[in-house]
């Protein structure tokens, strides 16, 4: 393996055994991070938002594969599996990661998963039926942005 692929398996290896903290260290400061829930996220909101879900995913089980990496991107598969916390559903939510490396760290993190399929598991009814929707998207997207703000404010 090279620095890269190292990189991003010492990501999802601390990831699955619930180590924020060792998910941290894989980033450069100045990281940015975005995926179909959490858009844009510069470093100290990227950081937060990990301590978040791995502090309150105490059921999460997380599997990574075809990690991939050259000096300067990589990019790995993984699944979530969890119980949504607001309704109580299981969830398993496939997600590819595109990574950028500098000064041998992650600078940025872009997640992709089918908001849809996940939706559906997470909401039922509702996100079957409205999941593709940018309405509900924006909906979920504020209300994560809002609990993530929320504890950034408590850590003040």
């Amino acid at each position: 393996m090279n620095f890269g692929e190292d990189l991003i398996t010492a990501f999802y290896t601390s990831f699955a055994n619930r180590d924020a903290e060792g998910m941290i260290a894989c980033y450069h400061p100045q990281v940015t991070f975005s995926d179909p829930v959490f858009k844009q996220l510069n470093a100290e909101q990227t950081f937060a938002m990990w301590r978040m879900l791995v502090g309150r995913a105490a059921d999460i089980h997380i599997d990574f594969s075809d990690v991939h990496a050259d000096e300067k991107t990589g990019s790995a598969h993984w699944d979530a599996s969890y119980v949504f916390s607001r309704t109580g559903r299981k969830v398993v939510n496939r997600i590819d990661a595109q990574f950028v490396f500098k000064d041998a760290k992650i600078i940025k993190h872009q997640d992709s998963f089918d908001f849809w399929t996940w939706s559906r598991q997470a909401l039922g009814p509702a996100g079957a039926l409205l999941g593709w929707t940018p309405l509900l998207q924006s909906r979920v997207s504020k209300g994560a942005r809002a609990s993530l703000d929320q504890v950034m404010k408590k850590t003040l």
